[in-house]
């Protein structure tokens, strides 16, 4: 796992911890050739500098986001903001699915919208795949 995400881990309580390290394993196992860092103080993971997957702890919950979730056509993610981002929040790591997991990463490999040239575009997303 990455240090940092590490760190960041292990500042969450004792159950966000259980569900962020479970999360971090299977997003590092399911998608092995993504970078993974914190980026915007949370643990995000990146396929060719493109944001696919990643959580972060809000007050009540860890989020699991998928940048592209939206086009996923899941029924278990629930839409996030504006553009093509959608999630999924744990409250406790016998909540988290690994078959609905596992589909969904394998998603986040195949389905992308072009998040990285969000900012060149003045805020249009272009899907890659």
């Amino acid at each position: 796992m990455n240090p940092d995400v590490a760190e960041y881990n292990n500042k969450q309580s004792l159950v966000d911890k259980q569900i962020c390290d479970r999360l971090a394993a299977e997003i590092n196992r399911c998608l092995p050739d993504a970078e993974n860092k914190i980026w915007h103080a949370h643990p995000v993971w990146f396929l060719d500098g493109n944001p696919v997957a990643g959580y972060s702890k809000l007050k009540n919950c860890v989020r699991l986001l998928f940048w592209s979730g939206q086009s996923f056509d899941e029924p278990g993610l629930q839409n996030e903001g504006s553009f093509k981002a959608a999630e999924k929040r744990y409250t406790s790591v016998e909540e988290i699915n690994r078959i609905d997991l596992e589909r969904w990463l394998a998603k986040a490999y195949t389905i992308q919208w072009d998040y990285k040239n969000i900012v060149k575009r003045k805020g249009q997303l272009e899907r890659l795949k």
